[in-house]
């Protein structure tokens, strides 16, 4: 599909094959089952999808948005406070659900050379870096009004251990970073929550990694949260990238969604819940209910 299931047409005949076709998937019975063995401990399986490097308006972007709300699943847009223009303020006040995250300040890589890339990292002073932080924090409150959740996601998500104790008193209130967290707070008054699978395989041309590989993933983070092997109330997250999915990825979103909406042991939070108390209400969309959606935005910089 070009476009998403909500704007092409549910109804269509091609989109009924292509349901049809992944109705007995099997990569995703391992799911089906771990959510089970949830439902039978009477336990909630949280989820929360981040979705990176959001900065203007796109038919990706739009399919994206579109499968989120044809499922009623809360969607987090990490977006890129320099680069974010009047089109991605238009697009957002007409899909309800969409929180705003901060995504550093411009995904500039300043990491030396031979190093992992970063923007936030030790190469550049506390200061430095807080300064570009408020700067687009200042920006996505003014833009975004109610839709903005002071959560900041590093560009490559990685920062500086340095930069962790200032951020709560630079106005942020979360950090979402990639892996299970070691803790419930980075640091003091900054809560953690992380995405834990990327279906993209960023290090072999940006390609699909596959629904299987994906669905495993899933059910690996879920099944150590059950067994305590790692935080049990740490929102599973995905993290999708709109700009670089192809079909597959966003067959594989559809049916993930569409999969965990019908089930009853599992919750999809929105960003500010997923870092906050734990989202539980059985079988539902933990989306905050502030109609953020009828709310002007303004992308004025000045």
């Amino acid at each position: 599909m070009s476009e998403s299931t909500a704007e092409s047409g549910v109804g269509s005949r091609h989109a009924e094959d292509r349901l049809a076709r992944r109705e007995g998937t099997p990569a995703f019975d391992a799911l089906e089952h771990e959510l089970d063995r949830w439902a039978a401990l009477d336990r909630q399986a949280t989820f929360w999808l981040r979705d990176d490097d959001a900065c203007r308006d796109s038919p990706a972007l739009r399919r994206l948005l579109g499968l989120a709300m044809a499922h009623d699943v809360p969607v987090a847009l990490a977006v890129i406070p320099a680069l974010a223009d009047a089109t991605l303020g238009e697009v957002v006040a007409r899909h309800a659900g969409v929180t705003l995250l901060q995504h550093g300040y411009a995904h500039r890589n300043h990491a030396v050379p031979g190093e992992r890339s970063g923007e936030l990292g030790r190469e550049r002073s506390v200061l430095h870096r807080l300064d570009e932080l408020a700067r687009g924090r200042d920006y996505l409150v003014r833009a975004f009004a109610g839709r903005f959740a002071p959560i900041l996601v590093p560009p490559w998500n990685r920062i500086g251990d340095d930069l962790l104790p200032h951020l709560a008193g630079a106005g942020f209130s979360g950090l979402s970073r990639f892996g299970p967290r070691n803790a419930r707070e980075a640091a003091a008054a900054l809560a953690e929550v992380n995405a834990h699978v990327d279906p993209i395989a960023w290090r072999r041309e940006r390609q699909f990694i596959g629904a299987g590989v994906a669905v495993e993933r899933l059910v690996a983070h879920l099944r150590a949260r059950r067994e305590h092997a790692c935080d049990g109330d740490e929102a599973t997250g995905l993290l999708t990238h709109h700009l670089v999915f192809d079909d597959a990825a966003w067959d594989f979103v559809d049916e993930l969604l569409r999969r965990t909406r019908r089930h009853r042991a599992a919750t999809w939070c929105d960003a500010a819940q997923a870092s906050g108390p734990a989202c539980v209400t059985p079988g539902a969309s933990c989306v905050s209910r502030r109609d953020p959606h009828l709310r002007p935005i303004s992308m004025n910089r000045t």
